[in-house]
């Protein structure tokens, strides 16, 4: 009789039924000595004996009896090598390396001798290269040369010794793991106290290291490629000092959230006065794509329709209506029916026919006397214009009864915490905001509002702004209806130029990233990466730029208090998210070095 195989019989069967060895001697006339005896294999048992333990346990006599079994070899190698290759499962689950080799051994050790050495070894070879993969990463950080190639060399070491061991345990059930430090043994019960403490450090040290990593991958960019937080900041450092840019703050977007942000120059290069990121910035036309926000709550919530003229609104002609202020009022329009057509989305997407405003003619002449006109029939042509968000505004305020500020702060500002925002200048600005800057860098005295602008009166930090641009990126993540109605396209854009005579040109230039317009937002219909929506701001001394491409999950606000920043923002945009699809030359964002 085979006492190695009865033993382990009888421990399977009394476990299958959940007895423990006084149990089973309650059970039988067999004392407890003899049964933990039977089990260590330290005597062969009688048949009666056997007989006994099997009524008890409710088995046959076989079932506790050695039987011949071909395929009792081809089972624990099995078992051998599911041991020997979990432990490849660690590249993939952090840990796994070690945490599924102790499961199965803490399962298994009793079931067979060979599951026990085996399985501590292996473990005990896990932890000492997981414990020397953290020493050798600290040591490519603080030693040069030998911490590299200590770095590069420990996971080579242990994939080459997994698939020896491997190959070795099919042949011969035996194996070899150098350098593996004792810190379980065969046969022990149960993991020692030494094992629990070390793991816990262990999942520490992974912790920690994987954020040092983390931090050491830095930014992703749109293809995949990766580019480290420090190398970021030294490239911007130089293009800002090249180019002339006095302060410029930098908000990148990873996974829907700020995964970078920094603050360049000066926000008084007079005073000499360092930029921060949470000064106060003009934001000109990024006020627009708040404004958009705005909207499409109050179409959500059925306040005003998109496509209903906004003539139908009011009970005054659009010409007629009164504006303390009379050079601000639309009656140039009375001879002209053609604003009876206008609707919000065509103020939204530029295309209302205006000029961007009333004493700027379409090719940028200036023209003091600021009459309003219609140069295009409306929904039929894109061109920018702040003229149509301003009538927007006013039609929208005359619908609610509420001012722009009110419900900007109701949907935007308050819930998303930007306490540094806003369509009109507030006390707490004073002292926290930065100055314009011309090419030369010299300072432009600040410009206050009068009143709250939707096309271009607000302030606003990186800080708050990034916040926005978070939320942005979330709701189309979510699948947000607010975010489906901004970013649905509304009008091709086929202008040379945005600004200027060029932009009174046509061009299929454009179609190959389908330049289009959305509610205050630009859109790029056609990259490799999804759709990408962006929005400028331009305005004396202050220029701004973001784009998002949310199938991404990612993006980069650019703020700069300098009339000279448009000319980085091409380079910026590629290496900070690695984006070539901004129609730059549209934009007229012509590279300083190519002026």
């Amino acid at each position: 009789m085979e006492t190695q195989s009865i033993a382990k019989n009888l421990l399977y069967q009394r476990k299958l039924k959940g007895y423990t060895q006084e149990e089973l001697s309650e059970r039988t006339e067999v004392t407890v000595r003899t049964i933990q005896r039977i089990e260590k294999g330290d005597v062969s048992p009688h048949l009666q004996t056997i007989k006994l333990l099997a009524t008890a346990l409710e088995v046959e006599v076989s079932d506790l009896l050695p039987l011949e079994n071909p395929k009792e070899e081809n089972i624990q190698k099995k078992w051998l090598l599911l041991l020997h290759s979990v432990p490849f499962l660690g590249f993939i689950i952090p840990l796994a390396n070690i945490l599924l080799p102790l499961f199965l051994w803490i399962h298994k050790r009793e079931d067979n001798k060979l599951y026990d050495i085996h399985g501590a070894k292996i473990i005990n070879f896990q932890i000492s290269m997981s414990l020397l993969y953290v020493i050798s990463f600290i040591a490519l950080v603080t030693i040069e040369k030998w911490g590299f190639f200590l770095f590069i060399a420990v996971i080579p070491f242990s994939v080459i010794i997994m698939l020896y061991n491997i190959i070795k345990v099919v042949g011969t059930h035996k194996c070899y793991y150098p350098l593996a430090l004792p810190f379980i043994k065969a046969s022990s019960s149960k993991p020692s106290g030494t094992l629990n403490v070390f793991l816990v450090m262990l999942i520490g040290s992974f912790i920690l290291t994987s954020c040092h990593q983390e931090e050491a991958r830095g930014i992703q960019r749109l293809d995949g490629s990766i580019i480290t937080k420090d190398s970021l900041t030294d490239k911007i450092e130089s293009l800002t000092r090249l180019a002339n840019v006095t302060g410029l703050t930098v908000s990148i977007f990873n996974q829907d959230t700020l995964a970078y942000q920094k603050a360049f120059g000066y926000s008084d290069y007079k005073q000499k006065d360092s930029l921060q990121l949470n000064q106060v910035f003009y934001g000109a036309s990024l006020s627009k794509s708040v404004f958009g926000y705005v909207v499409a709550h109050l179409v959500k919530d059925g306040v005003i329709d998109l496509d209903k003229p906004l003539q139908s609104y009011l009970d005054t002609p659009i010409p007629e209506l009164f504006f303390e202020k009379e050079w601000k009022g639309f009656k140039n329009l009375a001879g002209d029916k053609r604003y009876e057509e206008i609707t919000a989305r065509m103020c939204l997407s530029h295309t209302t026919g205006f000029p961007n405003w009333r004493w700027i003619s379409r090719i940028g002449e200036f023209h003091p006397e600021g009459k309003i006109q219609i140069n295009t029939d409306p929904g039929t042509r894109y061109s920018y214009s702040g003229e149509g968000i301003r009538l927007l505004q006013i039609v929208i305020e005359k619908i609610t009864g509420r001012g722009l500020e009110e419900m900007a702060r109701e949907i935007v500002f308050d819930p998303l915490n930007m306490n540094m925002t806003s369509y009109v200048w507030q006390k707490r600005f004073e002292n926290n905001y930065c100055l314009g800057h011309t090419t030369d860098q010299k300072t432009i005295e600040k410009d206050i509002p009068d009143e709250a602008g939707a096309a271009g009166s607000m302030e606003t930090t990186a800080v708050d702004y990034s916040k926005f641009l978070e939320h942005i990126l979330s709701l189309t993540s979510q699948g947000s209806p607010i975010a489906q109605l901004t970013f649905s396209p509304n009008i091709e854009i086929t202008s040379k130029m945005q600004f200027g005579p060029e932009s009174l040109e046509t061009t299929p230039e454009n179609e190959k990233i389908g330049l289009n317009y959305g509610m205050a937002w630009g859109l790029i219909t056609k990259t490799p990466y999804g759709k990408a929506v962006f929005k400028e701001g331009h305005s004396e001394g202050f220029q701004h730029y973001s784009i998002l491409f949310p199938e991404k999950h990612m993006g980069v606000l650019l703020m700069s208090n300098s009339d000279n920043a448009e000319s980085i923002f091409k380079e910026l945009l590629e290496i900070t998210i690695g984006d070539k699809y901004t129609p730059w030359e549209w934009e007229n964002y012509i590279p300083f070095d190519k002026k």
